[in-house]
């Protein structure tokens, strides 16, 4: 196993890791729209979104992989009244429609809107 380490997106806020290299496959942790810059998130579902993939995109790159290699992503949505907004985003960054799952929770870290975690070919 080797442990996924960037600094082009955001650090652990808790006991886990940005992601693993298994074999051939690439697990993310799941991504919250946390700038690795500054620390913030933007408003809004669509900004939200944006800042989620784009942290997915660069734990997987440091990995040795890519957007067009995901398998399976887990999307977690604060509100699935944002289900379309969401989508509208996720589908420019997950061009090959990867398999997915997308629920509501309760509540995500920080009071976000979304999260996003991936499992990827390298």
């Amino acid at each position: 196993m080797q442990k996924i380490d960037t600094k082009n997106a955001p650090g652990a806020i808790g006991p886990y890791s940005q992601g693993f290299v298994v074999g051939d496959l690439v697990f993310t942790s799941g991504q919250i729209p946390v700038d690795p810059a500054t620390g913030s998130a933007p408003e809004g579902i669509a900004a939200q979104a944006e800042q989620s993939c784009k942290n997915v995109a660069a734990i997987l790159e440091a990995a040795g992989s890519s957007l067009e290699k995901v398998i399976k992503t887990t999307c977690f949505l604060a509100d699935m009244g944002d289900f379309a907004a969401f989508n509208e985003v996720y589908a420019k960054y997950f061009t090959g429609k990867p398999a997915r799952s997308c629920v509501a929770v309760k509540t995500l870290p920080k009071n976000l809107l979304c999260e996003i975690e991936a499992i990827a070919e390298k």
